[in-house]
């Protein structure tokens, strides 16, 4: 009985050791986390409560910032754009990377080059991209109206950044050209790790290409196609960098999306606990939209399931 206890004293003490350990690999992500995630959260959620510039002005107005949000038009114009910018961006991420990665799953010649060709845009900053097609759809000598004009499509130099009508188009097209090859990357590997065996099954089974698709393509890439939707959407609906390079949020507010207005609220008129609460609202509608995007996935999989 004595050495059983000796044992599992001993037993213990090594346990206790390496999770003390393991405590100490981790420390420092820890803090790093809490400098740089967690602190700001909570110093974001504080200054939302006051009328402040952070420097001689603090008077506490509470949940008023929070209110205005969702009576006044200023926010929620600004909230549906930015929705309405995320759905077309995001969709034009999937249709151009599920096309793309379906060619690039095939087996041709010279495979592994159109790969890293079609992954470059990913690659290139997004203020270097920004400023590239800036100076393409310059209305004075850019080479996207010279082109257009030669081809007799226009017959006049079009401002496509400066004007209310092509703007939000326009900015909408070069972050679909950023932010497609994380797209296709993702459904790639994805598709390379469903067995071809699946489809060979499958079409002993008499199950044509479509049915192949819906049946043995989907579901396989389901997990990557949740993860991949959730953070591009996330990404994209927070969106400034290329926003605010190409327009400002202008001309007017067509591009005027919740982070440009954000950012202008804080910096621009000194409104920093206004900015917070809307920072705040913007977080939780992040966190609500991949909650909705895991529900629907997972009823659309229960369906497809009773169907089957």
């Amino acid at each position: 009985m004595a050495s059983m206890t000796n044992k599992k004293k001993t037993s213990f003490k090594r346990t206790e050791k390496y999770q003390r350990t393991g405590y100490k690999f981790i420390a420092p992500g820890l803090l790093m986390m809490v400098l740089l995630i967690i602190y700001p959260m909570l110093y974001g959620a504080y200054l939302s409560f006051y009328n402040t510039n952070l420097v001689n002005k603090w008077k506490f107005v509470g949940f008023k910032y929070y209110l205005e949000a969702f009576t006044k038009p200023e926010f929620y114009t600004s909230v549906l754009l930015t929705f309405w910018f995320m759905i077309l961006v995001v969709a034009g991420h999937f249709v151009i990377g599920f096309l793309l990665a379906s060619t690039l799953n095939k087996k041709f010649h010279g495979r592994t080059i159109f790969r890293v060709i079609f992954m470059l845009p990913w690659l290139f900053p997004e203020t270097v991209i920004a400023l590239l097609f800036t100076w393409i759809m310059n209305p004075m000598y850019g080479v996207l109206n010279s082109i257009l004009k030669s081809l007799g499509i226009i017959s006049s130099n079009v401002s496509w950044l400066g004007s209310a009508k092509f703007a939000f188009p326009a900015v909408v097209a070069v972050c679909i050209w950023k932010g497609y090859p994380l797209v296709m990357t993702m459904i790639l590997s994805g598709l390379q790790s469903i067995s071809h065996d699946l489809y060979e099954a499958a079409e002993i089974d008499g199950a044509n290409k479509w049915q192949q698709f819906l049946h043995v393509t989907v579901p396989g890439l389901k997990p990557v196609m949740t993860t991949t939707l959730i953070l591009d959407s996330v990404w994209w609906f927070k969106q400034y960098t290329l926003v605010y390079t190409m327009t400002g949020g202008g001309p007017g507010t067509a591009t005027n999306l919740i982070s440009l207005n954000i950012y202008g609220t804080a910096f621009n008129d000194l409104r920093f606990g206004k900015a917070a609460a809307w920072g705040i609202i913007v977080f939780v509608i992040c966190y609500l939209i991949s909650k909705l995007y895991r529900i629907c996935l997972l009823y659309t999989s229960d369906a497809a399931d009773d169907l089957i």
